[in-house]
């Protein structure tokens, strides 16, 4: 199936906002907030947290402001998503992941108030004590990926720009 770039993004975007949402709904309905079932002890648990900032909790209980700020960047990128230059297949299912990620974590901002995380990677100290990585989802992790494969596709569409240059 050849699908033009307009329906990878398509199906990108869909395929992390269904993944993204199917997840917070199993987390919503079988995990109490602030519950934590732990997964591989020591080392990974889901957890029920509502993150009302940005990543890391950056700008905690800005809900609003962040929700407004997401709407913006997500019509800035699919106004100039025509301006990464990425020749590659991959290209436009980079930007669907970051589009499908943002429109995920922004629905949980207006329906629910906060952001629901849910992913817990974490070192348990001999002490007892707990130290990790900030609880994340399915949309933050699409985020993530789309853009690091949006700068790679970038990276290898700037040398190939440059190498054709120089055999001319």
């Amino acid at each position: 199936m050849n699908l033009n770039p307009n329906h990878r993004t398509m199906l990108a975007v869909l395929a992390v906002f269904i993944l993204d949402q199917t997840t917070k709904l199993l987390v919503l309905s079988f995990l109490g907030y602030s519950r934590e079932l732990i997964v591989v002890d020591g080392f990974f648990k889901l957890v029920h947290w509502g993150n009302t900032g940005a990543a890391w909790s950056l700008f905690r209980d800005q809900n609003e402001l962040l929700t407004i700020v997401s709407l913006v960047a997500l019509l800035i990128l699919f106004l100039g998503r025509r301006y990464f230059d990425v020749k590659s297949p991959l290209g436009p299912i980079a930007m669907g992941m970051v589009f499908g990620g943002v429109i995920g974590n922004i629905l949980d901002r207006v329906l629910r108030g906060h952001v629901v995380d849910f992913l817990y990677f974490y070192i348990q100290r001999r002490s007892g004590s707990e130290i990790g990585f900030p609880a994340f989802n399915i949309a933050d992790s699409a985020i993530c990926v789309g853009i690091g494969m949006l700068f790679i596709l970038s990276l290898e569409s700037e040398e190939s720009s440059t190498s054709q240059a120089g055999t001319a």
